[in-house]
């Protein structure tokens, strides 16, 4: 950054997603989700500086050049629901111009005809209206915008498929429609019989439910937990407070906002970095938590849900 300071946007950010798994990454807006979503695709602005190793299959995605990004990764091996989907649409051109020429390069599809079909049965995975199809991008709805990009990144039956807030701008139906789609595409074999996994970063909650085989949460720029899906939504629970805290916010629990704001990424403090808002925090919270899959120095455990 200007000055020589820096920002740890994301640290110490270990999971694996397997074949047939979604994986949903959630927490609050700014804790680094989509900055950790780029660093998949080779997207980081140019003052970005990584460290570690992303494995797909034995490509280390933040080692590769940008031509094996550009003609190998991306579309390819991971297909990407872009998190602001109109900015990612050419806005001169027709949605089905769009979906016709990401067929013709991800798939063996050829003739007009041919394309055009593909298209249009890319477009009707993801919901998106067939009268809507010779339209262009300024011209449709954010929901639409959404579904449009969705198809997208469905086209090149990826074995990764990276979705970041897939499901914004849309009613509750079509929340459910699209996160049923992704889900479907998990459970589908690809090309030549191979699994295929879904890496969400989502802010709905309800969605992540309805789909995710794991979860994966978010905050300051690490995953304070990771969880099977059924045992965080269900009982026993999270075991972090700030993962709490997200379920005790929705509507259909406590509806009780977490106090506080969170800490600005460039100035965290020294240890855990939920302290501040945090009711179970003591003084033993000023030094890191410990490793492992609940980073938190007081987690809950089930005797705590049971008292």
């Amino acid at each position: 950054m200007p000055g020589g300071r820096r920002v740890a946007a994301v640290t110490d950010a270990r999971f694996d997603v397997a074949p047939g798994e979604c994986l949903a990454l959630i927490g609050e807006s700014g804790c680094g989700k989509s900055v950790l979503a780029s660093a998949l695709l080779g997207l980081l602005p140019g003052n970005a500086r990584t460290a570690g190793s992303a494995l797909l299959g034995g490509l280390d995605l933040l080692t590769a050049d940008e031509r094996t990004l550009a003609r190998t990764v991306r579309g390819r091996l991971i297909g990407l629901v872009p998190q602001s989907p109109a900015a990612h649409l050419t806005p001169v051109r027709t949605v089905r111009s769009q979906l016709e020429e990401t067929v013709a390069a991800l798939t063996a599809t050829r003739g007009r005809a041919a394309l055009r079909a593909a298209a249009e049965a890319a477009a009707e995975r993801a919901a998106f209206p067939a009268d809507h199809l010779d339209r262009h991008p300024h011209q449709l709805s954010g929901g639409l915008a959404q579904r449009a990009a969705t198809a997208l990144a469905l086209v090149g039956d990826a074995p990764l498929l990276l979705a970041d807030e897939p499901t914004t701008g849309l009613d509750r139906d079509l929340v459910d429609r699209t996160a049923d789609e992704l889900r479907r595409h998990v459970d589908e074999p690809g090309e030549g019989g191979r699994g295929r996994a879904l890496l969400m970063i989502t802010h709905d909650l309800a969605a992540a439910e309805r789909i995710a085989d794991r979860v994966a949460v978010m905050y300051a720029g690490r995953i304070v937990e990771l969880a099977d899906a059924a045992a965080f939504f269900g009982s026993p629970g999270p075991r972090h407070p700030y993962s709490r805290g997200l379920l005790q916010a929705l509507p259909d629990r406590a509806f009780t906002p977490i106090p506080g704001m969170p800490p600005e990424l460039g100035d965290l403090p020294d240890g855990c970095a939920f302290a501040a808002r945090c009711d179970r925090a003591t003084d033993a919270c000023a030094a890191p938590p410990p490793p492992g899959t609940v980073a938190c120095h007081h987690p809950h455990v089930p005797e705590d849900v049971r008292a």
